[in-house]
């Protein structure tokens, strides 16, 4: 997940930013939403830098604090898919995921 944000996502939302550059106003929550990925993907790297090394522990971490770090993500990236024009969003939206087999 670290690495679709850091590959694909933040540099989609730098270029969908960038093109808000000369009228600000239009650009709604996007910054504060960009933001907020960047903040919750360096969270997410914290966090697996803690991971512990015996299993029972690990799954105990995994369910209690890597779960709930990665839906926060996934809550900002889930905004930024619906801000962001859709030509730029690296990954497959909901939408043709659950639907492309109609088109």
């Amino acid at each position: 997940m670290i690495h679709m944000m850091n590959t694909g996502i933040i540099p989609a939302c730098a270029k969908d930013l960038a093109k808000y550059e000369c009228c600000k106003e239009l650009a709604g929550k996007r910054t504060e939403v960009y933001a907020n990925i960047v903040k919750e993907t360096e969270k997410l790297k914290d966090v697996m830098q803690k991971l512990p090394s015996d299993l029972k522990e690990e799954a105990t971490f995994l369910l209690e604090t890597v779960l709930p770090t990665m839906n926060a993500l996934r809550e900002q990236v889930d905004m930024a898919e619906g801000l962001m024009e859709s030509g730029l969003y690296p990954y497959p939206n909901y939408e043709s995921l659950i639907y492309s087999h109609h088109f």
